[in-house]
């Protein structure tokens, strides 16, 4: 699985949501971050939103993830994105 990260230097929330991905153990996944400031696009997109966590679909496309309170521990955070990653796998399978 590969999950990207749309983020911005500087944003304390992005660091934060870095931070804890990093630190989940039980879940495989690649995390690429988008430094929405490199593209336009990127950043008419997301520049009130960030940060934003999409996951790269099997058809090259992304998955908007619902975002995650910045209040949330690494273990629930965890919880909540195996539980969304699983239910994907399910539906598209």
């Amino acid at each position: 699985m590969q999950l990207i990260l749309y983020s911005k230097p500087g944003c304390h929330l992005c660091e934060g949501l870095q931070e804890k991905l990093a630190q989940i153990k039980n879940l495989s996944f690649e995390l690429e971050i988008r430094d929405i400031t490199t593209r336009e696009d990127w950043f008419a997109a997301y520049q009130y939103e960030i940060p934003v966590l999409h996951l790269l679909t099997s058809d090259g496309g992304e998955k908007p993830i619902p975002r995650p309170s910045p209040r949330l521990s690494v273990e629930r955070l965890e919880k909540i994105l195996g539980d969304y990653l699983s239910q994907y796998i399910k539906n598209n399978a």
